[in-house]
Order: structure tokens, then sequence, then C-alpha cells
């Protein structure tokens, strides 16, 4: 199989790249920090699968085109899409929500993902098979205050899943989301241990995810193990949106 993921210079993109291409995929890398996808690129060559990495602004409709022509003149195809880019901007409310703070979530957020699941579902579509694996937000489904761009995005990768699953099964095309809720990263580990104990007890088991977690959710997700899921969301989150 052929993976491609964005986002994967760093955090959790490089978790799924780096998960998949264990599992046997040859894996293109997107991102749009060319240098640090070609280090990465290295390590994943060690695994005895081939890499490419691609420079890739998912917000700019051009630049996908060019990535995936890239990934499908090395590769000849494209099996599994797994969008991971994004970025955050937090405000203090909606009142000091800056119109530059939406634009700039919505547009890598959910914007990203529509202009890839739309590029790669078309090579997909003539393939007659292909797995889409989205990153929403345990945020998407709970809200979460000073979020609103944020959460907005994540939502509307939900409804974005269940009608592309809609459009393309017919095609052995699968869509599929991941809501991650709290993991732990180099961003929880400089929280104070109250902080810490804060966010833990909204989480029924009582503790952070981890990287590997949300890997082993979209590495199966991908898989042909997956065959029959469609148009969900799985939430690997400890219980907290249920």
């Amino acid at each position: 199989k052929v993976a491609v993921v964005t986002g994967a210079s760093s955090g959790l993109g490089q978790q799924f790249a780096r998960a998949l291409s264990e599992q046997g995929c040859d894996v293109a890398i997107l991102a749009r920090r060319k240098e640090r996808l070609e280090e990465f690129s290295k390590e994943l060559k060690q695994n005895g699968q081939d890499c490419l990495p691609v420079s890739c602004d998912v917000t700019d409709e051009e630049s996908i085109k060019n990535a995936i022509k890239a990934v499908v003149d090395h590769f000849g195809k494209i099996d599994i899409l797994v969008n991971n880019a994004g970025v955050v901007e937090y405000s203090s409310g909606l009142h000091d929500h800056t119109t530059a703070q939406w634009d700039k979530v919505l547009d890598t957020d959910l914007k990203g993902v529509f202009l890839m699941a739309r590029e790669v579902s078309t090579i997909m579509m003539k393939q007659k098979y292909g797995r889409i694996v989205s990153m929403s937000s345990v945020v998407g489904v709970m809200g979460n205050a000073g979020q609103v761009n944020y959460a907005a995005s994540k939502s509307g990768i939900i409804g974005m899943t269940m009608s592309l699953a809609r459009e393309v099964g017919s095609r052995g095309i699968t869509v599929n989301a991941v809501a991650p809720g709290f993991i732990q990263t180099a961003m929880t580990d400089v929280l104070s241990d109250d902080i810490k104990e804060q966010m833990k007890s909204q989480i029924p088991l009582g503790a952070f995810g981890s990287v590997q977690d949300i890997a082993n959710a979209v590495v199966f997700l991908a898989s042909d193990e997956a065959k029959y899921i469609t148009g969900q969301t799985l939430h690997v989150d400890g219980g907290m949106a249920m």
C-alpha cells in the first residue's frame, strides 16, 4: 500500500507515517518544511519501505495538485490518505477572536482536508480502492472555550467525513475520522501538576492518551480489517465524549 500523510514534519504526523511504514506501507510525507521531511524520510527508509518527502501547503490548491502529482509519478497510486495537517489559534473568547485567527485555522484544518480529499479521492475512485482518515478532535464534539475556530473546523471534518463516505462508498473507498482527546505531548509535559490533574478529572479512564494510541486507530482504519467501517468518527479520548 501507498500512504500519504499530511503535516508529517512533526508530532502526530510523524507518528502516523512511522506506524504505517512499520506495517509495510510506502509513505509520502507532506508538509511545508521540506528540510525536516527529508531528515525524517531517512529514518523511515530504514524500515525497508520507500518514503517520498514532498513540500506541500494544504491551504493552497495548486500546491496540493503539484504534491499529489509528484506522489503518483513516484509510486503510481495512492491507497491511503491521512489528513493530519492542522494549526491551533487560542483566544480568550469569541469577542477577542480575530477574523485572521478564524481564517488561519479554518483554511488549514478544514479547507485543507477538503482540498486533499477532493484531489486524492479522484485517484482512488479510478482505482476502486482507498482509505481516507482525517483527524478531528474531542473539541469538535464537546466544544472548548477560546477555541471557536478549532471546534468549528473539527466538527466540520465529522460532517465532511460522513458526506464523502456516502459519495464514494460504492467505489470501494472508506472515509473515517479519528477524534483524539487529551494526549500526552511536549505541550502537556510543561503544564503544572494541578492543571494536569484537573484535565485528567474530565477523563473517565483518568489518564492522558499517548500518540501511539492515536496512531493505532489510524492504522486500523487504514487497514483491510476496517473494510466494513465507513462514515464513522472513532473517539480515542479515554471516554471524555461519551
